[in-house]
């Protein structure tokens, strides 16, 4: 895709004086490739009584804790996933003014040091990627108070100052688990789901907890823990056979789906990792329509919006935004795809 200009939210909507679901939404059309640029607050306007919105109730955890190499150098891990048998997934990075940069380099030391006496073992690098490590943590206290006391939101350099965990919370938030905020539902509020609700179009979780975003552009997108509850198979299929749309609220819904559904479209489900990369080579059956924020052109999601969406839709897009000024990123604009 052509590369276009970049403007950054660096600060929430809140800060700039108005609401969560007041942040600019772009509406495209696959059919005709028509744009339209309203806000997030009308989303009920471009759906249907009947139609499905799938949300992501994954909750964001305090993951980036300051911590020292065993010879004194100053680090920040981000912790990026929970694996199984009580290992991580962490990431290191190094501190550079107001924000971090990735480290490269071998760590100084196996086992780093955290807050409060908490310690970080690191047992090997990841396979598919030169700074993700496969840890163990050593903690005084249960992971959710360590985190509560001594964590803080990952935050990278566009955001120019350290923001409280609610910030980086969705309103629908259930279950601690996501490194980072899956952004695309940062936008609802308690008001527009009574307004969808109200219209006639159905509401339904699923949890996937995300990673770290911050891959290099040659990295796929690793294993990712999710679950999708039979009572929401069978609404995504029900909404099908009823002739309703089913919208994905993120990215990450779209993952979670396209896991669980067959060569028939049926949603079932399940709950595991996911391996799943979604490319317009692979395609995208699980869903009709899909809510998401602003991407690098070099970033794995884009490969996903171009198979949900098409190329020229994308294309047409993107152009608009950058004529227009839409703001990316977790605290910025939104993109519906429908038809």
């Amino acid at each position: 895709m052509t590369a276009v200009a970049v403007r950054e939210a660096t600060e929430p909507p809140e800060a700039r004086g108005i609401t969560r679901d007041a942040v600019r939404m772009m509406v495209a059309h696959r059919a005709d490739l028509q744009v339209v640029h309203t806000h997030a607050h009308d989303l009920p306007q471009f759906l249907d009584e009947g139609d499905l919105i799938v949300v992501n109730t994954s909750g964001t955890l305090a993951a980036a804790l300051d911590a020292l190499g065993e010879d004194g150098t100053p680090l920040v891990v981000h912790l990026s996933q929970r694996l199984p048998a009580g290992l991580w997934l962490v990431e290191l990075r190094r501190p550079n003014g107001r924000a971090t940069e990735p480290w490269f380099e071998d760590p100084p030391g196996s086992t780093l040091q955290l807050v409060d006496g908490g310690l970080v073992h690191l047992a090997t690098r990841f396979e598919s990627s030169a700074r993700l490590w496969v840890a163990t943590l050593e903690l005084p206290v249960p992971l959710l108070t360590y985190l509560a006391v001594h964590g803080r939101p990952i935050r990278y350099g566009y955001v120019t100052r350290d923001w409280p965990l609610d910030i980086y919370q969705n309103v629908y938030a259930r279950e601690p688990g996501s490194a980072e905020m899956p952004s695309a539902g940062r936008p609802f509020t308690p008001e527009l789901v009574t307004r969808l609700v109200a219209k006639g179009v159905g509401v339904t979780p699923l949890v996937l907890h995300t990673g770290v975003s911050s891959l290099e552009a040659n990295e796929h997108p690793y294993p990712e823990w999710y679950r999708v509850s039979p009572s929401t198979a069978a609404r995504i299929n029900d909404t099908r056979a009823n002739g309703g749309r089913v919208i994905a609220i993120g990215t990450t819904v779209v993952r979670a789906l396209e896991t669980v559904v067959d060569h028939r479209r049926a949603v079932h489900a399940g709950e595991g990792w996911t391996d799943v990369v979604v490319t317009p080579q692979r395609g995208a059956y699980a869903v009709d329509g899909l809510l998401t924020g602003w991407h690098e052109p070099e970033a794995s999601h884009l490969q996903m919006l171009e198979a949900v969406g098409g190329r020229a839709v994308l294309e047409v897009s993107y152009a608009a935004a950058a004529a227009e000024g839409y703001l990316w990123h977790e605290f910025g604009d939104v993109h519906l795809i429908i038809d």
